[in-house]
């Protein structure tokens, strides 16, 4: 039998346990060997197997330890979405379409469930924004964990793990842009966050749908404005004539073989 045959036995009998409830979240799998020998497989088809399984977030490797289903809101791994961007070019507009579908609604249903945890999480959340206005990437971290952390609040564990897959996409690309965001965009996104995180807290869903619907279609556009500025600073810079070597002696002295003329001192 092929190794994606046998990986296709270990998921489905992985599968099998969760179903009949003979894995619940939080319990250890049991050691590569003991699966082998259960499943009727290699070693390595073993690990293939629980290597697939740890993409799609179903179960989670702790060094030392084993590997164990997570215990927790579940979670959808990026790295399938990653490779379907790839492959179609999905582009930084249908980015935050996706992402208006996904958490205008998750405001919403946050103002209503949210509890004191949920609120304590996001508040820290956004000090951390406005700590960190002056580290992009720092920024881009909370700005991150600040929207899981809605979705989360939402209790709806679908939604959650949705937001955290397009999120995990989102920071993949956010971050080698992250340094070009400008000091003003960046306090206006914190305040952005503020406003959605008061929302929730007075337990108001319109208020978080409105807030959270304006905060994504501003970042859209202030990463716009940035792509068009790097654009028009990349055109200047082609349309410059190259810089001439100038070894005639009139950028910096005089002619080979000629004596430089003394300087003059200004007045002062």
């Amino acid at each position: 039998m092929s190794l994606e045959g046998s990986t296709d036995q270990v998921v489905a009998f992985v599968r099998d346990l969760i179903d009949r409830g003979r894995l619940r979240p939080g319990d250890r799998l049991p050691a590569e060997r003991e699966l082998a020998t259960k499943i009727g497989v290699s070693r390595p088809s073993v690990r293939a197997g629980l290597h697939a399984l740890a993409a799609m977030g179903v179960v989670k490797s702790r060094h030392g330890s084993g590997t164990y289903i997570p215990d927790g809101p579940p979670s959808l791994g990026s790295e399938p979405l990653s490779f379907l961007a790839a492959l179609h070019g999905f582009t930084r507009d249908e980015m935050y379409e996706a992402r208006r579908i996904l958490e205008v609604e998750a405001a919403g249903l946050a103002a209503e469930r949210a509890t004191s945890d949920h609120l304590a999480t996001l508040a820290e959340e956004v000090a951390g924004l406005f700590a960190n206005r002056d580290n992009p990437h720092l920024f881009l971290v909370h700005d991150i964990n600040f929207h899981r952390g809605v979705a989360d609040a939402a209790k709806n564990p679908i939604v959650g793990a949705l937001v955290g897959m397009v999120s995990a996409l989102y920071y993949e690309r956010r971050r080698a842009t992250a340094e070009r965001a400008s000091d003003s965009d960046l306090r206006d996104a914190a305040e952005a966050h503020r406003r959605i995180y008061q929302a929730i807290r007075n337990r108001d869903p319109e208020r978080a749908r409105r807030a959270m619907n304006d905060h994504l279609i501003q970042a859209a556009r202030y990463q716009a404005q940035e792509l068009d500025e790097e654009a028009a600073a990349e055109a200047r810079t082609a349309s410059e004539p190259p810089r001439r070597e100038r070894d005639d002696g009139r950028a910096g002295g005089a002619r080979k073989g000629e004596r430089a003329a003394p300087r003059r001192r200004r007045s002062s």
